[in-house]
């Protein structure tokens, strides 16, 4: 056996030199002559000290050149089992390992057992190497060899064996409850189990042999395109990954989308991707059971909202005290009132309440909802004027998730938390004009679909309406429906102005100062006769609302328990009660024998008067704490709706120092 060692300076390549063993003949011969590769290998120098042909034939070692190279350069990415080989070979004298690879001189991998031997004189290493590769197909060979010596007998038996193999293989393919069918790497069909051709409706004849993508996965569940190259089945045709995938969809013959959930496992021969396994499961059950799940709590987050608005409406209610269903008064305008709710609270019409601001319309609605048969279910009440322009759809009717910026959430509207029971629809002429005909449509079909929604749904809804403004004048300017108009108009009725029953201001002022003496824990207060005639007097413009404003600042502030209304009618033209003769049938004054009579354009002027006045008192301020509303005993909705109607600018009123005195803020 040549033995090599590094190259002293001086000395030419062809040097070669023996080990301090000199190897016999035999010993010589039988290296040189043996068919395993064979090396002596120093670990503790890292050095290849000798190799026989086979080894240099193996490993392409050129014998006329010295090796000088690390043999540790030699064991590609196995340096760290080489290290621990050696370690067991110098310690037990012999190991043996399969899992060692050894590059050539032109870096070429040899997967190769390596059987090693310590050489007990010096501390090296004689190393036998098979090339596993040769050796797998010696073995190979060496088995078919046997096969065929067995003959007719021994082929027969090992086709039995296969045929029982292949029997079973279909008995559980048969059993099986989900779809199995095999690609090969082209796609094509190679089998299909009877569960899968039960599913699909294509049978194995149909299906074998086919492409299976072009058959039944061509599409998405909305019927688009699904380009083969992202098909995550045939994925595993380029990385040789298992793929899950839990919703999509397989297209049955009819062409019926199939909800599935599949499983795509290559399969490998010899090292090489040879096709793929695919097992399916029809998920439709479990689809609608998921869907019927979605749908109960939707109903049920659909409940629980309705039911927190609802409670919402009625805690506002609470708040605002709206808790006096009778109405105060015994004048013949409310006696006629009161007998037309009486008539028309047990139907279920429509009803149409027209009046001027503060004259108790919401009242009369509710009064005609709690002597109605929808009394047990909620009155609910939209503020038209309050709503912005781009909101009233959403708020009549709901929304759903995204239908528009700030949808975050599905929301039901008016209609549908008024269901079953009254909605009351105040400032009903504020209502935009594209909007209308919606309205309609619901009035007449009981129907309606939330914003961004298909979904038609059904209501059952009486309304009532309220306006402070002539309907009929915006008929004809072309900003009100006439059909929407007759369609709420079926009962009308007329919420008198307060100047016009002024014999039930005393009434109305003793139920505001009770309710005032106990909202403020202010007992004994009391109205003196000759007060009461002054409040008689006044025009009240505010109506109602002025009036009760007006007795519960004065409780506020009265220090004698006397409330005192001198000042009520500083800045009004000198009056006399005959000057009311005409708002009231009961007051019928005779001066100088005729009647005194205010017509509608005087009455106009004098609230536009007092409505100025207001402002001037407020320093042009509309709304909140001493605001020309808050004076007047108004909402500011109503007061803006006049102004604009006017044409007046409170800004240009800002200048006017507000008049701060206790007893005179209530100026008209």
């Amino acid at each position: 056996m040549s033995v090599y060692e590094p190259t002293p300076a001086g000395t030419t390549a062809s040097s070669v030199k023996t080990t301090g063993t000199e190897a016999t003949g035999t010993e010589a011969l039988m290296g040189d002559y043996s068919p395993l590769a064979m090396l002596v290998v120093d670990p503790f120098a890292d050095q290849l000290l000798a190799a026989n042909p086979s080894a240099c034939a193996l490993l392409r070692i050129d014998e006329a050149r010295p090796l000088t190279t690390p043999f540790s350069h030699r064991l590609s990415a196995s340096l760290s089992l080489w290290v621990s080989f050696t370690d067991e070979a110098l310690v037990q004298k012999a190991a043996w390992s399969d899992d060692l690879v050894i590059l050539d001189m032109c870096r070429q991998p040899y997967r190769v057992e390596v059987y090693a031997q310590r050489i007990d004189v010096s501390e090296q290493l004689l190393l036998t190497l098979i090339d596993r590769n040769k050796a797998e197909q010696r073995r190979a060979q060496a088995e078919l060899g046997r096969q065929h010596r067995q003959g007719e007998v021994g082929w027969q038996r090992v086709e039995q064996v296969f045929e029982r193999i292949e029997k079973q293989n279909q008995l559980i393919l048969g059993a099986a409850g989900e779809g199995i069918y095999g690609l090969d790497a082209e796609g094509k069909t190679t089998f299909v189990n009877p569960a899968a051709e039960r599913i699909l409706g294509w049978s194995t004849d149909d299906m074998v042999g086919h492409d299976a993508h072009l058959m039944f996965h061509h599409a998405h569940a909305d019927g688009s395109h699904f380009p083969v190259q992202q098909c995550p089945i045939h994925a595993a045709f380029s990385d040789g990954q298992v793929h899950h995938v839990d919703n999509e969809v397989f297209w049955h013959k009819n062409g019926e989308a199939i909800p599935v959930e599949y499983t795509s496992t290559p399969i490998f021969e010899m090292g090489r991707l040879v096709g793929a396994v695919v097992l399916f499961r029809d998920i439709r059950e479990r689809k609608r059971a998921e869907q019927q799940l979605r749908d109960a709590l939707a109903e049920v987050e659909s409940l629980k909202q309705r039911l927190e608005l609802e409670n919402e409406y009625l805690q506002e209610e609470i708040k605002a005290e709206l808790n006096h269903h009778d109405i105060v008064g015994n004048s013949p305008a409310v006696a006629k009132l009161i007998k037309q709710i009486e008539m028309v609270a047990p139907t279920s019409a429509n009803v149409l309440i027209s009046g001027e601001s503060g004259t108790g319309k919401e009242l009369i609605a509710r009064a005609i909802h709690a002597g109605g048969m929808r009394s047990d279910r909620p009155l609910i009440r939209v503020n038209c004027a309050a709503i912005p322009r781009d909101l009233f759809e959403s708020e009549f009717f709901g929304h759903v998730k995204g239908a528009f910026t700030g949808a975050i959430q599905d929301r039901p509207g008016r209609f549908e938390l008024a269901h079953g029971g009254t909605l009351f629809l105040d400032e009903v002429g504020e209502i935009p004009l594209e909007l209308q005909s919606k309205l309609l449509r619901v009035l007449q079909d009981q129907q309606f679909e939330r914003v961004g929604e298909n979904r038609t749904r059904e209501v059952d809804v009486r309304v009532i309406a309220a306006t402070n403004r002539e309907l009929r004048e915006m008929i004809n300017l072309g900003r009100f429906r006439e059909d929407l108009y007759f369609r709420l108009n079926v009962f009308p009725v007329d919420s008198v102005p307060l100047r016009q029953r002024i014999e039930d201001v005393p009434l109305l002022a003793r139920h505001f100062l009770q309710r005032a003496c106990l909202k403020f824990n202010k007992p004994g207060v009391r109205i003196p006769p000759a007060q009461l005639e002054i409040l008689q007097r006044y025009a009240w413009p505010g109506n109602i609302r002025e009036l009760e404003n007006i007795i519960e600042r004065q409780v506020i502030v009265t220090q004698d328990r006397r409330l005192v209304f001198d000042d009520l009618l500083l800045g009004e033209p000198s009056r006399s009660p005959d000057t009311f003769a005409e708002a009231s049938p009961a007051h019928h004054s005779e001066q100088h024998g005729a009647q005194a009579v205010l017509t509608e354009h005087t009455l106009s002027q004098r609230q536009r008067e007092s409505t100025i006045a207001a402002l001037k008192q407020a320093g042009g301020k509309v709304s909140g704490a001493g605001g020309a509303a808050e004076l007047l005993g108004i909402k500011p909705t109503t007061l803006t709706s006049r102004l604009n109607k006017w044409g007046i600018d409170a800004r240009k009123f800002r200048h006017h120092k507000p008049h701060l005195s206790p007893t005179h803020d209530t100026l008209d």
